[in-house]
């Protein structure tokens, strides 16, 4: 992060996590006392670039629709400005950036129970999300990022899907779950999917340059007999805790 405090101000206010602990170098934020990401400050890093690999969003999972439209309001009292809005099927989901341009996603899963399967494959689609509809959803005001919370995925921006493929199935041993022109959906355990990968801002891209600002790396919790870092062929870096 090139601004430290103002960017942990940011997900304080838009996303209503906690500060947990850290110093003038790093900021842990959570909800009700778990910790789900860390900012690491470098005022000297390069702005990054949204053509390389790195980061396409963090998705951060609200326990429950009436959540998602509680913060839905929020968003809006606050002029928290939305860059999409969209109905997967699986689940409904509000994207943004942060003021540095990392791309996040708020959203509630349906019930896995009403998602439609063939095998390992997982049927998702974008459409239209009605607002007024999720914003009835709410049943109260926004009090921060509520308990439960948690980060449901993160994707990636690749340079080639079949390297990214052969890095996610082949090395972490995901599930590919879906496919889209340009992108692949990758999940453990039956879920829609908990790493995702496109090249649709960085087809061809190399290495991530070292010094940019942007994704540090991915942690990867209940991954038995895994400990050591991995990184991926367009150096996004994977860590397991």
């Amino acid at each position: 992060m090139r601004d430290l405090p103002g960017m942990a101000r940011f997900y304080e206010t838009a996303l209503g996590l906690e500060p947990m602990g850290g110093d003038g170098e790093q900021r842990d934020l959570g909800a009700r006392g778990r910790v789900l990401i860390r900012l690491l400050g470098d005022a000297a890093a390069a702005p990054r670039d949204p053509r390389d690999a790195g980061l396409f969003h963090t998705a951060f999972l609200l326990p429950d629709r009436a959540d998602l439209g509680r913060w839905l309001h929020h968003a809006a009292d606050t002029g928290v400005r939305l860059t999409g809005a969209s109905d997967h099927g699986v689940s409904e989901a509000l994207y943004l950036d942060d003021p540095e341009g990392n791309g996040i996603e708020v959203y509630r899963d349906r019930p896995a129970s009403d998602w439609i399967r063939d095998g390992d494959r997982v049927e998702m689609f974008t459409a239209r999300l009605d607002l007024n509809d999720l914003a009835d959803a709410a049943n109260g005001p926004w009090q921060g990022a509520p308990a439960g919370t948690t980060i449901g995925h993160v994707h990636l921006q690749a340079g080639a899907m079949d390297a990214a493929h052969d890095f996610l199935h082949g090395t972490l041993g995901l599930t590919r779950t879906y496919d889209a022109q340009g992108g692949g959906w990758y999940g453990w355990d039956g879920y829609h999917h908990h790493l995702a990968a496109n090249t649709w801002n960085s087809r061809g891209a190399g290495l991530r340059p070292d010094g940019a600002a942007g994704l540090h790396h991915v942690a990867l919790t209940g991954q038995a007999g895994a400990s050591a870092p991995l990184t991926d062929p367009f150096g996004n870096r994977f860590r397991f805790v």
